[in-house]
């Protein structure tokens, strides 16, 4: 049987920026129900890609081939709509029948857009970008091209939304930093990096585990090289007399291996610890704080919590509970209503807020941060020049002396961290610093905080980076009621489910006793024919479990061909479909 063929067909595709060339001759292709992300450091090229494969952006040389008739949804990080369009208007323009009605107020409503009627230009930015988001999915179209589809949703729309893109027989390419949803969603990574392609059939998990194979790979081959152009420079510096004059083959295979062996490969990167950060016992006491913006946007009511050193507190929540007030009201820039914050004498706050911050776009990068500082002191008798920082957060000696206004929108973020940082504070203020910096760039901040000798408050929807750093939470519920939990998100997540799962048990027991009693504790018995649907149900079950645990490990092998990929694809989503139906079916029997 032949493979199938792909939806999208990428041939020797090449683009450039004046003499930056961000990728050159890449090829790949993406069949039904692959569902791939595409990863790469911020200003290599990945939004231009997706522009390109949206034509939106111009190409360079090469081909983009999409299967005839095919439907495809796109969502771009900056969206545009009429302003005058009411947000059903803008789903639909003015179009679309009743099922398809209901279903777009039932995305709406799970992405926390409820007034329909409302004017389109009364949305803020993060609105916006929710209601194109639904706008694709509402569309139900084949191939759906996702550009940071997390930005801007609460951890609750990205849990939604990790679980409607996984089910079903969904084809989609998607570029985010957020790694639980590409572990989640993901059975393909795609990564670019030195203008080429790299793929890797399985999700972020089992990308990392083949990409660090692939880089040792390139090492040891980089380093064979140079050995090797050692020798072959001794004869070549020969006088041309003394090499002969059949060596010609030998010459042209000499400037191939200098190429090679003058490859550059990522070191590993050394961890930059800071220990030149003091910060006194006494750190900050909330007390009693109270905040509302009208009496039904109530952000903290008679709130206390007094601060620990060292501690790394995460602030989680939905849009709109308090989070970013409680932040601008400890650095001063929102009173209480009632109570005040007590701040210790040496504390002094690094803050890198959502805004972000205004730079001169006509100043070189270098010049940015020599601005705040030349060096900062990492303690111990040593300390790193503007540049060396700089290049500790990827922005190589070339990229320093560009002008900001050449960086991308990610760049621009990772720069403004590192002006933050220059400033030496002990106390990190961070909120929502994951937004747009690239996963390279978020694994070195990441150990940067773990590392960090000071106090650490962030707030953020990135699961992943908040499992990595904090050791503390504060849940903000919404109404002024905020949860204080001592542990990191995935554990917070795992407690709530528990209690879920306790409540839900509790509930079952009540109902179970008083149907007891109304029935004198008459239990109905199993009917033969549900003995029968029951015993049923456990072998199919059973052998469910058996095909997607062999799916699953057939697909993290690396060993299937993409005819295969696809099959195995198509069926993981229905057999967890038929599994979850099957279960709940059981359960129900099982209480009888």
């Amino acid at each position: 049987m032949a493979n199938p063929k792909p939806y999208i067909d990428v041939q020797n595709l090449t683009k450039s920026f004046g003499a930056k060339v961000l990728f050159q001759d890449i090829s790949f292709s993406i069949a039904e129900g692959q569902r791939v992300g595409l990863i790469a450091q911020n200003g290599t090229g990945k939004s231009t890609l997706l522009s390109i494969l949206m034509g939106t952006e111009g190409k360079d040389s090469g081909e983009i081939i999409y299967r005839k008739d095919l439907r495809t949804g796109f969502l771009t990080q900056s969206p545009q709509f009429n302003p005058k369009d009411s947000v059903l208007e803008a789903c639909f323009n003015h179009q679309g029948s009743e099922e398809k009605l209901l279903k777009a107020k039932q995305i709406l409503t799970q992405l926390k857009i409820t007034n329909l009627d409302q004017a389109m230009g009364e949305l803020s930015g993060g609105q916006q970008k929710r209601v194109a988001l639904a706008n694709v999915l509402i569309t139900e179209p084949d191939f759906i091209i996702l550009d940071e589809p997390t930005n801007h949703l609460d951890l609750e729309m990205i849990e939604w939304l990790e679980g409607y893109l996984s089910r079903g027989n969904k084809t989609l390419l998607m570029v985010t930093h957020d790694r639980y949803f590409l572990d989640r969603v993901c059975n393909l990574i795609m990564e670019l990096d030195n203008n080429t392609i790299y793929t890797y059939t399985g999700n972020y998990a089992y990308y990392l585990e083949k990409r660090e194979q692939r880089m040792e790979n390139a090492r040891a081959e980089i380093q064979h090289a140079n050995n090797l152009y050692r020798r072959e420079l001794e004869w070549m510096r020969r006088q041309p007399q003394a090499r002969g004059h059949k060596a010609k083959y030998r010459e042209d295979a000499f400037y191939e291996l200098e190429a090679k062996a003058k490859q550059r490969i990522e070191d590993r990167q050394i961890r930059l610890k800071s220990t030149n950060v003091y910060i006194g016992s006494k750190i900050f006491e909330c007390q009693y704080v109270s905040k509302a913006w009208a009496p039904d946007k109530v952000m903290l009511k008679n709130f206390y919590y007094n601060f620990a050193r060292f501690e790394k507190m995460g602030i989680v929540g939905n849009n709109g509970t308090g989070k970013s007030t409680f932040i601008k009201m400890l650095l001063g820039e929102v009173l209480p209503d009632e109570g005040r914050f007590d701040i210790g004498e040496t504390v002094k706050f690094g803050y890198f807020s959502q805004e972000g911050m205004k730079i001169d776009e006509d100043k070189k990068v270098i010049d940015v941060v020599r601005d705040i500082a030349d060096y900062i002191n990492i303690g111990g008798g040593k300390q790193l020049t503007a540049a060396q920082f700089l290049q500790h957060f990827m922005f190589s000696p070339e990229e320093q002396h560009n002008y900001v206004y050449k960086l991308s929108g990610g760049e621009k973020r990772k720069l403004y961290l590192c002006t933050v940082l220059m400033r030496n504070p002990n106390f990190l203020v961070l909120d929502e610093p994951t937004n747009d910096l690239d996963i390279k760039t978020l694994q070195v901040l990441e150990e940067y905080l773990q590392d960090f000798p000071g106090c650490v408050i962030i707030v953020s929807h990135d699961r992943y980076f908040m499992d990595k750093v904090v050791d503390h939470l504060l849940v903000f519920k919404g109404g002024g009621e905020v949860q204080d939990f001592p542990g990191n998100y995935t554990q917070f997540r795992d407690w709530e489910q528990m209690q879920s799962q306790s409540t839900v048990n509790n509930t079952i027991t009540t109902e179970k006793k008083e149907k007891s009693n109304y029935r004198n504790d008459q239990k109905r018995k199993m009917t033969y024919k549900e003995k029968q649907e029951f015993e049923q149900l456990e072998k199919d079950i059973a052998q469910l479990e058996q095909e997607q645990e062999a799916i699953e490990q057939a697909l993290c092998s690396g060993t299937l061909s993409i005819e295969e990929i696809t099959e195995k694809s198509k069926r993981l989503p229905l057999l967890k479909d038929e599994l979850d139906e099957k279960s709940m079916r059981w359960l129900e029997l099982s209480e009888l």
